[in-house]
C-alpha cells in the first residue's frame, strides 16, 4: 500500500471566503488610539493610508468576508497550496509523531505573503490609487507586493531594512524585476530615516524604521497609499485561506492536529494558519494546542510588555495595544529578517492575553540546525523564519519518541530559503552567533513607551 505524502485540493475546492476570528471572541480586542487625542481611531484617520475596503475589513465584526473573483483568479496561480506529511523527517527522527506542514513556498515569490499582497493591490487599484509604498525585512513581503503591484498595474516603492538589504541582494533584484524601486532603510530620503542616521550612521535598521519611512512617503503623496505585510487585522484576515485549506486537507488525510506550531514576527503567517483551527476549537469540534515560536533576539511575546505602543519607530502610526519591546527597539541583525519586529499583531496579542495559545523563543543556531535537518530529510530548505517552527516541531517529535505518544503535529512552512542561502552559509561555516536580548537593553527600550495610555 502506497503511503500518501501530499494532500492537494482541486482549484474548485479552494476557499472563497476569508475568516475573521473577532466574530467568535467574547471579548473584543482593544481599539487602536489616535496618538494626539487618545481616542479610538476612526475610518477618517486611516483614509490617507488605506482604501475604504481595507479599512472596512480592518474593523469588521463579520465572521466571513468574500474573496473577490479577481483575487481568486490570481490566487489560482499557486493555490490551493499543498499539505505535506513529513514521513521522511519522521523516519529520520525515529518518532511515532505524525508531522504535517502546510507549504506556502509554491507561490510566485516563494512565501505566504502574496495571500495579502494580491488583495491589497487589488483594492487599491479599484480605488484608482497609482502607487503603493511599503517596508520589508527579509524581502519576502516586498517581493510579494512588487508581484501584486505588477499584476494590477500599480507603481511600488519599498524600504528594505538595511541588514537584510545587505544580506539578501537577490530579494532586491526580485523586487526590481517586478518593477519596484527599492531603498535601504534607514535612508536619506525621509525625515524619519535622516533622524536615525544622524544618531546612528551605521544603523542596521529595523522594520519599525522602515515602516516610518514608507508611511511618511505615502502621507506626502496624494496618489499613493501604504501597504503593510503583517500585524493589522485585514492582513491576518487575508492569510486565513492557509488554515481554511489545511482544514479541508486534514479531512482528506483522515487526521486531526494535536499541536499547531507557527513562527511569529508580526503574526500574519501564524494567524493565517491557526485562526480557522481556533474557530473549530472554540466551537468544541477540535482541541489542538496552538504554539507560537519567535526569535530569542526579538521576543515580543515571551519577554515584551502588553501595552499601547506605536507600530513604527518615528511614531507616525496609531497607538496599538500589543506585546511590544518598545517602538525604538532595534533588534540584532539576525538572519530571520521577517521576525525582526518590535511588536506583535494587536489581535494575536489579545488572543495571547486570553490564553488561547502559548509561546516560546529559540536562538537562531538551533533554528538553522533544525532547518538543515529538515532539508536533508524533506528536500525543501526552509526560509530562516519558519526554521523557528521547524525547531519546535522537532523538539516535540523527539519528546514523543521518549513517551511513545503518537501526537499529530502541524506547522506552516511559510517559505523556502532559495534566496536566503547566505544565512545557511553562515550557519554551516560556524560563523553564526546567537543574539540573546540583553535585559538592560529591554528595560531601556520599554522605558520609552508612550505615557498615559
Amino acid at each position: 500500500m502506497v503511503e500518501r505524502t501530499k494532500y492537494i485540493l482541486d482549484e474548485a475546492d479552494m476557499p472563497t471566503r476569508w475568516y475573521n476570528v473577532i466574530a467568535d471572541l467574547d471579548v473584543p480586542p482593544p481599539p487602536p488610539l489616535h496618538p494626539g487625542t487618545g481616542e479610538p481611531v476612526g475610518p477618517d484617520d486611516l483614509a490617507p493610508l488605506f482604501p475604504p475596503a481595507l479599512i472596512e475589513q480592518e474593523v469588521t465584526t463579520e465572521r466571513y468576508v468574500d474573496i473577490p473573483e479577481d483575487v481568486l483568479e490570481v490566487y489560482r496561480l499557486w493555490r490551493p497550496s499543498p499539505l505535506y506529511r513529513a514521513r521522511r523527517l519522521e523516519k529520520a527522527l525515529g518518532t511515532p509523531a505524525r508531522i504535517y506542514y502546510k507549504y506556502e513556498g509554491v507561490s510566485p515569490v516563494g512565501s505566504h505573503k502574496p495571500n495579502t499582497a494580491v488583495p491589497q493591490a487589488y483594492y487599491n487599484a479599484a480605488e484608482g490609487v497609482a502607487k503603493l509604498t511599503t517596508e520589508t525585512g527579509a524581502g519576502q513581503w516586498g517581493s510579494a507586493l512588487a508581484f501584486a503591484c505588477a499584476t494590477f498595474g500599480l507603481e511600488c516603492e519599498a524600504w528594505q531594512v538595511r541588514a537584510s538589504y545587505d544580506q539578501k541582494p537577490y530579494r532586491k533584484i526580485m523586487m526590481e524585476t517586478y518593477g519596484t524601486t527599492v531603498h535601504p532603510s534607514p535612508s536619506k530620503l525621509t525625515e524619519a530615516g535622516r533622524a536615525v542616521l544622524a544618531e546612528h550612521p551605521d544603523s542596521t535598521g529595523s522594520l519599525g524604521i522602515a515602516i516610518s519611512e514608507a508611511v511618511e512617503m505615502a502621507a506626502k503623496d496624494p496618489n499613493a497609499r501604504y501597504a503593510l505585510g503583517s500585524v493589522l487585522n485585514h492582513v491576518l484576515l487575508h492569510q486565513t485561506i492557509i488554515g481554511e485549506e489545511a482544514l479541508r486537507q486534514f479531512e482528506q488525510a483522515g487526521d486531526t492536529p494535536d499541536l499547531i506550531v507557527g513562527c511569529t514576527g508580526g503574526g500574519s503567517n501564524f494567524g493565517g494558519l491557526t485562526f480557522p483551527f481556533l474557530r473549530e476549537k472554540l466551537a468544541g469540534r477540535l482541541n489542538p494546542v496552538i504554539r507560537a515560536v519567535e526569535p530569542a533576539a526579538c521576543p515580543s511575546l515571551t519577554r515584551g510588555t502588553y501595552a499601547y505602543d506605536f507600530g513604527d519607530t518615528a511614531g507616525l502610526t496609531p497607538l496599538m495595544k500589543m506585546h511590544t519591546l518598545g517602538h525604538d527597539f532595534i533588534p540584532d541583525p539576525i538572519h530571520a529578517g521577517g521576525l525582526r519586529y518590535h511588536g506583535m499583531s494587536p489581535l494575536l496579542s489579545h488572543l495571547y492575553e486570553l490564553g488561547m495559545y502559548e509561546a516560546q523563543a529559540f536562538g537562531q543556531r538551533d533554528c538553522f540546525a533544525a532547518g538543515v535537518q529538515f532539508a536533508r530529510a524533506e528536500g525543501i530548505i526552509p526560509a530562516p523564519e519558519p526554521t523557528h517552527a521547524v525547531a519546535a516541531c522537532i523538539d516535540e517529535a523527539l519528546r514523543c519518541k521518549e513517551t511513545g505518544e503518537e501526537k499529530v503535529i502541524l506547522t506552516a512552512l511559510c517559505g523556502h530559503a532559495n534566496l536566503d542561502l547566505p544565512a545557511y552559509g553562515s550557519y554551516l561555516s560556524g560563523e553564526m552567533v546567537d543574539n540573546e536580548l540583553n535585559e538592560a537593553t529591554l528595560r531601556e527600550s520599554l522605558a520609552a513607551l508612550p505615557a498615559g495610555v
